[in-house]
């Protein structure tokens, strides 16, 4: 049962994530929350995981999650159904609609999901910022801090050298900054 589960929920995620990995968190995180698979603390940190591991967050945590329910088969099972839905859609793209990409409605379709898309990962990541910066009901000051000295750093930094930061030199800021605040 835990192979079906697996494979339903995954293929779930890899059937309606529109937008990238980003984009699919929300849904990733109702699938694995309504399985019980992982609780939301477990579901952040394997996120921050996921970023700073190579390949794509969908696929690091459908793995993942698939290794804890039911070892290296889930691991394959779930990683598997993550992708096939976008290896077949990308197919059929690529065979079928070449031609019907130049349509104004597909490019109208294709253009309503844009700012779509950008309202998710934005909602998931103030979510994610907001959730994490209050412990209960209160307001956790050291990682309210963390977020907004990495913030302005961020900004300051696009400001000054006009280009952005890169997220790898970003993520070692972050592990920095939680072990000076948290591990000392």
């Amino acid at each position: 049962m835990i192979y079906l589960d697996l494979f339903l929920g995954f293929l779930k995620v890899g059937c309606f994530s529109f937008g990238g990995a980003y984009g699919a968190i929300p849904l990733i995180r109702d699938v694995v929350l309504n399985y019980g698979w992982l609780t939301d603390e477990q579901l952040t940190s394997m996120i921050a995981v996921s970023e700073s591991t190579p390949g794509p967050i969908m696929v690091n945590l459908a793995t993942y999650v698939g290794s804890t329910q039911a070892g290296i088969c889930g691991a394959i099972l779930a990683t598997f159904a993550v992708i096939f839905p976008a290896f077949v859609i990308i197919l059929l793209i690529t065979a079928l609609l070449r031609s019907m990409l130049h349509h104004p409605y597909i490019k109208a379709v294709l253009g309503g999901l844009k700012p779509c898309m950008i309202g998710i990962i934005l909602a998931t990541g103030l979510y994610m910022t907001v959730d994490h910066c209050l412990i209960g009901k209160k307001l956790d000051m050291l990682a309210a801090g963390i977020t907004i000295a990495l913030a302005a750093i961020m900004i300051s930094y696009k400001k000054h050298f006009k280009k952005k930061l890169s997220p790898i030199l970003l993520i070692i800021l972050s592990g920095i900054a939680g072990i000076l605040v948290y591990g000392i």
